[in-house]
């Protein structure tokens, strides 16, 4: 299973007529914010496959086009401080950027920890039901100095990293930070996340972080509950690891 990731710039050979057979093979598409909704929405119907996206801090609060106006691009999924399920993969997503001037979709860290803290209890939730909080967080920004760089404007969130150390998504992606020298690392590692800046575009085999497995070990619990097999009585148990508290978030 892939996926094609777009953020920050529009690439002329996905908005053409050759995005259908470069990216045949492509189940879902995301978007990672700082594009046209024109743009995703065009790759949206070439593609026909799902599109789900964040915001970055260049969006418009609203787009002009022959058919109107809109405030995202039609047929695509809003990810910002939505949890959902997709084909089995939990996906997760926080749009914007470290708040610089006056302009949309820009947070300061204690904002951007409120949005956070609100995607927890459906975390939780995921825990309880399908044995893991998040399989894949998508995001604009990244987390601080994971990727990141000192200007203002692209300094990272606190908050992710304390985020990616308690609920250790198998693979986070994200835009923001443009890629100029191909030299430049656009895979990064932190906890026990992968991490890819898909600045332009990139595809991402799932099969190639683990996911596809992770949620075939999860089907075959799931089986093997339902059969009866192994069906015993325990005391509760909490929905985080052992060496995990919440309350262990930095202020």
């Amino acid at each position: 299973m892939k996926i094609l990731a777009v953020s920050d710039k529009i690439i002329p050979t996905i908005y053409s007529a050759a995005v259908r057979e470069q990216f045949a093979d492509v189940s879902l598409v995301i978007g990672c914010g700082d594009l046209p909704y024109y743009y995703l929405e065009y790759i949206l119907t070439v593609l026909d496959k799902p599109l789900f996206f964040v915001r970055g801090n260049h969006a418009n609060l609203v787009e002009y086009g022959p058919l109107g106006e809109r405030r995202g691009p039609w047929g695509a999924v809003d990810l910002h401080r939505h949890v959902m399920q997709w084909n089995g993969l939990l996906i997760a997503g926080f749009e914007g950027s470290r708040r610089y001037n006056q302009g949309h979709f820009q947070y300061t860290d204690r904002e951007m920890w409120s949005h956070v803290m609100h995607m927890v209890p459906h975390l939780l939730w995921n825990k309880l039901i399908h044995g893991r909080y998040l399989d894949l967080l998508i995001t604009h920004s990244p987390p601080y100095q994971v990727g990141d760089a000192d200007d203002p404007a692209h300094i990272g969130f606190r908050s992710y990293r304390w985020f990616l150390e308690r609920f250790r998504p198998r693979l986070m992606i994200h835009g923001h930070i443009h890629i100029y020298h191909p030299k430049t690392p656009w895979q990064r590692r932190y906890a026990q996340t992968d991490l890819i800046n898909c600045y332009g575009y990139q595809v991402v085999n799932l099969a190639d972080y683990g996911l596809l497995e992770r949620i075939r070990m999860k089907d075959k619990a799931d089986v093997k509950t339902a059969s009866g097999a192994g069906l015993r009585t325990s005391q509760p148990q909490s929905l985080l690891e052992p060496d995990q508290e919440l309350g262990d978030a930095p202020q």
